[in-house]
């Protein structure tokens, strides 16, 4: 997505080495070993339970919400501070995040993440082989609720064994709980996104990328980094309000760059089934752009499709019109969500929502790069990424940090899973 060339045009620093992730990984091995014994003792079938979910958290990934955490808060320290007394703090993000992705995979019906079984699904094979009385698929679901649960509240009980004073870990406390709040209210915009599709545009698929991705995956952890630093001097405004730029920014790129790898990433990567957007139909920034610059004949056949069947089940599905709009059973549409005033936006509407066969899929994509928009999108990514990395080019920050944040810039948004 980003030419050589571009990426020979920013300075290269080594983002942090595996003594960073290794740290991670070992504070939450160590941690979720004593919550593992803590499980034994009470029940066989709760330890049980406790090591698939520590299983989970310890699958691998990017571990990048505690990387922009550390950087975060390298860029406002410096060099010299030990990290042990924050390293609880960087790893409960990971657990947060295990939380989120659980329950998006049961929401979204996904088979598999980084290449496993999705939670749902472990707990469904579980309750199989074992020949236990009932669904086994809701047995699943119920389970993997339960330990997305668990993880935010391990969460919290490990971002409390962080070594801060009172009035830091208040603040990091206050950036933390923001974070929940606006994960929480994207997913909710995205599960909204897919049963509404007439009624979404370019505009909101990017305010749910705002919530959904760029506050708890690159904006808020790096804020979240700078309250660890504790009180500074005059330079922490200064050094926030880069931080915020900075992130908002990065945080879009990687949904954008996400949304992409959906369509086109190779499942054997990405660890995720190839076209889950498009079988759904979720209202992604891509889809959006495809539909708001076909022609007539290719929206047709992007909005249509023979095989095609409501992506959920729903008691009373309202009527729709032959574009994809929702008429409601009761005739009102309802106020319309105002258009987000970002100067990065463009507009646009979705398609219906529906599950597409192999070979549609497969046209789908073809249509897609037709129209124009995975160009589109990868330009918006290059928009994005130069914005982040002017936001912090003169901030008062430490030089390792902003060098390694220049790099991370580009390697979080162009990148193959």
């Amino acid at each position: 997505m980003l030419e050589g060339s571009r990426r020979c045009a920013i300075p290269c620093q080594p983002i942090p080495s595996d003594g960073l992730v290794n740290a991670v990984e070992g504070t939450l091995a160590e941690f979720l070993s004593s919550q593992i014994a803590t499980f034994d003792a009470l029940d066989p079938a709760l330890g049980r339970f406790a090591r698939t979910s520590r299983d989970l958290v310890l699958a691998g990934g990017k571990r990048l919400r505690p990387t922009f955490a550390y950087w975060g808060w390298r860029g406002a320290i410096g060099t010299r501070e030990p990290i042990d007394p924050v390293l609880p703090a960087l790893a409960a993000l990971e657990l947060m995040h295990t939380f989120a992705l659980v329950h998006d995979d049961m929401m979204d019906g996904s088979a598999t993440r980084r290449g496993r079984p999705t939670a749902h699904r472990l707990f469904a094979a579980q309750h199989h082989r074992g020949e236990g009385l009932g669904d086994p698929d809701h047995f699943g679901s119920t389970a993997a609720i339960l330990v997305g649960d668990l993880c935010l509240v391990w969460a919290d009980q490990l971002l409390a064994q962080a070594a801060l004073t009172t009035a830091t870990l208040f603040a990091v406390r206050a950036c933390y709980d923001r974070m929940r709040v606006e994960a929480v209210a994207g997913q909710y915009l995205d599960v909204l996104g897919e049963t509404q599709p007439g009624e979404w545009s370019l505009d909101r698929a990017l305010v749910v990328a705002r919530h959904k991705t760029a506050s708890y995956t690159v904006q808020r952890p790096l804020q979240f980094g700078l309250a660890l630093a504790g009180p500074m001097r005059s330079p922490k405004t200064a050094i926030n309000d880069a931080y915020h730029e900075y992130g908002l920014a990065i945080g879009e790129a990687f949904q954008l760059c996400d949304d992409l790898l959906g369509v086109y990433g190779d499942p054997d990567v990405t660890g995720k089934p190839a076209g889950d957007d498009l079988r759904t139909g979720k209202p992604t920034a891509l889809l959006m752009l495809a539909h708001q610059l076909a022609t007539p004949a290719q929206r047709a056949e992007l909005t249509r499709g023979p095989e095609r069947t409501p992506s959920r089940t729903r008691a009373r599905t309202p009527a729709r019109t032959p574009a994809g709009a929702v008429n409601p059973a009761d005739g009102s549409g309802g106020p319309k969500p105002p258009a987000s005033s970002s100067p990065l936006l463009d507009g646009g509407r979705a398609p219906a929502s529906c599950h597409l066969t192999e070979q549609q899929i497969a046209r789908q994509k073809e249509l897609i790069a037709e129209t124009g928009a995975v160009a589109r999108v990868e330009a918006m990514i290059r928009r994005r990424v130069d914005h982040a990395v002017a936001a912090i080019r003169d901030a008062p920050i430490h030089d390792d940090a902003r060098a390694a944040l220049t790099e991370l810039a580009i390697t979080a948004t162009h990148r193959p899973a």
